[in-house]
Formats: C-alpha cells, sequence, structure tokens
C-alpha cells in the first residue's frame, strides 16, 4: 500500500516579490548617493544620543521584518552617526575617505559571492592582477609573492612571519619557536607601529624580540645605532633577523632611510622588511617619489589600498620579494582541498599566501577603483594632500599662538595652540579641550598624541575632498576655541 508522504515545506531567503526589493534597492542608491554628494554640508561627527544607542541592546530577532522597515531602522539609526572620515575635515586616525565607485564594487563583489580562498574563477584571476599591479607601483618584480589581506596589521604579520621562517636556522613548521637554535632579533624605530609587537609576539617571539632602535630629531631611524644593536646582539648570543623600516610613521609621517637600511640588511644578511601602509603609496606620486625610494629593494612591504587608493575597509596588502619563501610560509593541502587538472579547483589556492581559507572579494573595489581613474590620479592625489599639508605648516607659521611640533615631511602636521602666559603644563588640557570641542562641534575631526614626550595636535590629511578652505576653517577654529578656553 502506498504511503502518502507530507508535503514539504521549504524555504528560501530570496524574496516573494523581487519587484518590491528592486524598488527599494533603487531608494538605496539614491539614498546612498545623496549620503556621499552631500557629506560636506554635514557636521564631521555627531555623537549618538545615548537613548538611541538602546536599540544597539535589543535580543536577537526570532521573527521576520519587512525589509524596508529594517532599512527605516538604519536611516534612523545608523547612517546620522557614522565615523565621519569621508568627510574633507577629517583628519583624525590614518585612513581613506572612500569612493562611490568603491562601495559600487563592494556590492557587486557580494552579488557574485565568490570565496577567494582561491579556484578557478574571473575573481581569483582579478585578486592576482590586482596584486600583481600592485607589485608594479611598488617596484616589485612580477615574480614576486603578493596576497590581499585585511590592513595593515595582517599584512605586517604575512612579512614578518615570512622572515621568521626564512631566519629561524630550523623548520619553524615543522618543530616549533622552541626549536630555533639562537633568539632571533627584529628592529624597528621606537616609533615604529604598534602592530609589530603584536606580531613578535603572536610569532611566539616575544616583545623582547623587537628591539626599538633611537630616532633623531627628525625622528627617523638611527641607522649607526641600528648597527651597534646588531653588533651588541651577536655578541649576547642572539640572532639579528630582521629589520622593520617605516615608510610614514603614525606620529609624524617620517621616512626611515629605506636606502641605507636595506643595504645594511645586504650587508649583515637581515631581512629587510617596509612597514609602508602609510607611505608606501608614495612611490606613484610624481613630485614626492623620491622620498620612499629603497622601498623596490625590500623583501617584504606592507601597504594599505585602504588608505591612499580610498577603496572601503578592509584592503591591505603584503608583497614578498621571494614568492616560494612566501608560500612555503603558509601552504597547506589536505585532501579536500586538492589542486585539480580540470574544474573549479583548477587553480592556484590564495589561501597558500596567507592565514584565511575563506577570503573576501577585495579584489574588486582595487580593481574597479584604478580603472576608473587611474593610477596616475592617485599620484597626483598624494602629491595633493602632501601639498595641503605644507600649505597647513605655512599658516601655522604665520600664527604666532600656534607652534609646530615636529618636522613635517609628507602628509601629517603635528603641532599645538601654544599662547603667551600659559604655562607648560597646563597645555595637554588646552590643546586636549580644543580638540574635543571640535568634535563635539563637528566642524573638524584631529587627533591628539605625544611627540618628543610633548603633547601635540595632530592632522593626518589623506583625503581627497579636503580643500585649502577647510584648512584654513580649522586654524580659525583652533584660534578662536583656543582664546575662549585659556580666557575661562
Amino acid at each position: 500500500m502506498d504511503v502518502q508522504k507530507p508535503a514539504l515545506t521549504e524555504e528560501t531567503l530570496d524574496p516573494a516579490d523581487w519587484g518590491d526589493l528592486q524598488g527599494l534597492a533603487r531608494q538605496i542608491v539614491d539614498d546612498a548617493i545623496a549620503h556621499v554628494r552631500d557629506v560636506r554640508d554635514r557636521p564631521v561627527w555627531t555623537e549618538m544620543p545615548a537613548e538611541d544607542k538602546t536599540v544597539y541592546a535589543g535580543p536577537v530577532p526570532s521573527g521576520p521584518m519587512p525589509l524596508s522597515d529594517v532599512y527605516g531602522e538604519l536611516c534612523e539609526n545608523l547612517m546620522p552617526y557614522p565615523m565621519g572620515n569621508i568627510h574633507p575635515r577629517f583628519w583624525m586616525w590614518y585612513m581613506g575617505s572612500g569612493s562611490f565607485s568603491g562601495a559600487l564594487a563592494e556590492f557587486i563583489a557580494a552579488i557574485d559571492g565568490s570565496n577567494l580562498g582561491g579556484g578557478n574563477n574571473a575573481a581569483a584571476f582579478m585578486d592576482t592582477q590586482v596584486v600583481n599591479w600592485l607589485k608594479q607601483m611598488m617596484g616589485f618584480p612580477q615574480s614576486a609573492g603578493g596576497t590581499l589581506v585585511s590592513g595593515g596589521s595582517m599584512a605586517n604579520i604575512i612579512g614578518l612571519t615570512t622572515a621568521r621562517n626564512a631566519k629561524a636556522g630550523v623548520d619553524v613548521r615543522a618543530e616549533g619557536v622552541a626549536a630555533i637554535p639562537r633568539p632571533l632579533r627584529f628592529y624597528g624605530s621606537d616609533q615604529v607601529h604598534s602592530c609589530h609587537q603584536k606580531a613578535v609576539e603572536l610569532l611566539g617571539l616575544g616583545n623582547k624580540a623587537l628591539r626599538r632602535v633611537p630616532t633623531g630629531s627628525d625622528f627617523r631611524m638611527d641607522v649607526a645605532a641600528l648597527r651597534a644593536m646588531m653588533i651588541e646582539d651577536r655578541k649576547a648570543g642572539f640572532c639579528p633577523a630582521a629589520v622593520i623600516a617605516t615608510a610614514g610613521t603614525v606620529n609624524t609621517g617620517a621616512i626611515d632611510d629605506l636606502t641605507a637600511i636595506g643595504a645594511l640588511c645586504r650587508e649583515e644578511d637581515l631581512w629587510f622588511h617596509v612597514d609602508g601602509c602609510i607611505g608606501a603609496l608614495i612611490a606613484i606620486a610624481p613630485e614626492n617619489r623620491h622620498l620612499v625610494a629603497g622601498l623596490e629593494h625590500a623583501d617584504s612591504v606592507a601597504l594599505d589600498p585602504h588608505k591612499w587608493l580610498h577603496v572601503p575597509f578592509e584592503a591591505g596588502c603584503a608583497l614578498v620579494r621571494d614568492a616560494g619563501l612566501h608560500r612555503d610560509t603558509f601552504a597547506v593541502h589536505p585532501e579536500y582541498l586538492e589542486e585539480k587538472p580540470r574544474g573549479i579547483a583548477a587553480n592556484e589556492y590564495l589561501h597558500d599566501y596567507n592565514l584565511q581559507t575563506s577570503r573576501a572579494f577585495r579584489a574588486l573595489k582595487v580593481w574597479m577603483t584604478l580603472k576608473e581613474h587611474g593610477v596616475d590620479k592617485f599620484g597626483r592625489l598624494i602629491d595633493q594632500n602632501i601639498a595641503q599639508a605644507t600649505y597647513l605648516e605655512g599658516v601655522i607659521a604665520e600664527a604666532p599662538e600656534l607652534e609646530m611640533m615636529a618636522p613635517r615631511e609628507i602628509n601629517i602636521v603635528c603641532f599645538r595652540y601654544r599662547p603667551s602666559g600659559v604655562p607648560e603644563g597646563e597645555l595637554r588640557a588646552l590643546n586636549t579641550e580644543i580638540m574635543l570641542q571640535m568634535q563635539e562641534a563637528g566642524s573638524a575631526a584631529v587627533s591628539d598624541t605625544t611627540v618628543g614626550g610633548r603633547h601635540c595636535l595632530r592632522v593626518a590629511i589623506c583625503n581627497h575632498r579636503t580643500r585649502r578652505e577647510d584648512l584654513d576653517l580649522l586654524v580659525c577654529e583652533i584660534l578662536r576655541i583656543g582664546a575662549q578656553v585659556a580666557q575661562g
């Protein structure tokens, strides 16, 4: 006797009415264009009211909500309160200001849906092409290795992991760091980014393995001091392994002498790594590319397309001169990830060059942005930002109440408000208050830091929307707010 099976109710995430979705999508695009187009008309930053923050304390939804209502919540509780980095007067943390084509690329990448762990597909080929373009822009040979990653911290980890394995003297992947015969030493200036401390700790070497080399009054690594530290470490039984040169420090934008450091590394057989997350792309800037001369000789470079190429977050890149060493550091091929002579797996796995088996399709936004504008325009925009920083330096010099705190080399300007009669001990609180009042008013966003033991304001101009009148407004606001605060 036949038993009638109950009908199955099978579900999908696709909409019941594609027409309704299309209408909403058009509205979202229209609103997105307005959001970017009218950015100058909004405050740089607006603090989200405390009562509105409660929306993000709600429980996980168990049932559905119409997508139009979901989008309505975003319009009310997300879009009015961004970080502000796409605004022309955001000069706080060092990050790009995005572009609409980059945002469209993110959407297309998500629709394509490819996992860039690898495979025989167009997205993987594009990924390889973008890495090859970045090699070309950095002066690296096309035979070099490279991989797109989340950002500078991960790009530096990729380079330094390869350096550790290359200089360990043992097969670290098989034996582990405990088998390294002599403890390794890496060297970076006292201005080196904090991600390098995390890197050496993650690599099992310990924070003490990262020697901080003194810098001079220009905040560049003292190469003579570097050589002396290497000699000292060898005598103590350590193995000098790698130098981390910085092409653009976070504090001041100082660029280490890449040519001299590279020559020393070749002479002493050390790995030459360049953290270029701030300044490596100056290599494409016609007026300033000489500042990063020597970058092209590095064993590895970390750079950030989501800074001076202005693609949306996240997009970092690690380049390694020896592609074989790069691949040997990360490649693993279990039986379920074998390359095949034909079909979807008939291509090199891109995850052989980094830590991620699941990888976002980051290449499309870089590819689409470079295709739309061309690399020459990005070089001019970098020169433009550096020229704007030079202009700001000149405006500061003309204001008696303002004081430069560090030499300006590229696009980062460190200065402070210092009116006559205010004691040194009160200047930190005064300048901090100026900074916070500008943020709260939404007029401009700058950060602060400590340079040479003294507190100061820091303006990092990495924004294709910035104009010189924005910098004039900044100085006027600092002088206005400073006078009010100083008078009590």
